[in-house]
């Protein structure tokens, strides 16, 4: 495979990494479940129920708006935040991508052995 095929491939498997590691935390997974009801929510929204500031849900808010997990929208004198599924799809067609090598990879080792 030439360098050129090389770096598009790893380009591609990086690209999930920032969604990754924005979803790696519990703080904002449970604010994804609270967004993923479909509608947009302001931060005091988003606060309610949690045992974190607003201030500590804003930085969370901001991480998941720079992996473009969440959008924002200005209404009035609010900001409400939505859920913007897409980079997600994204996560998981890789993920049913590294699942499908795995599974092509252990089926190859599989036939080895048992020859």
């Amino acid at each position: 495979m030439s360098r050129k095929g090389l770096s598009r491939r790893a380009a591609r498997n990086r690209a999930p990494a920032p969604v990754f590691a924005a979803l790696g935390h519990g703080a904002r997974l449970s604010l994804l479940a609270k967004l993923g009801r479909g509608q947009p929510r302001s931060i005091s929204q988003l606060t309610a129920g949690s045992r974190l500031t607003r201030q500590a849900i804003t930085k969370h808010l901001r991480v998941l708006e720079r992996t473009g997990v969440v959008h924002n929208v200005r209404r009035g004198r609010e900001r409400l935040f939505e859920l913007d599924p897409a980079p997600i799809r994204q996560v998981r067609d890789y993920l049913e991508l590294v699942s499908e090598q795995w599974d092509q990879a252990l089926s190859s080792l599989k036939s080895f052995v048992e020859r």
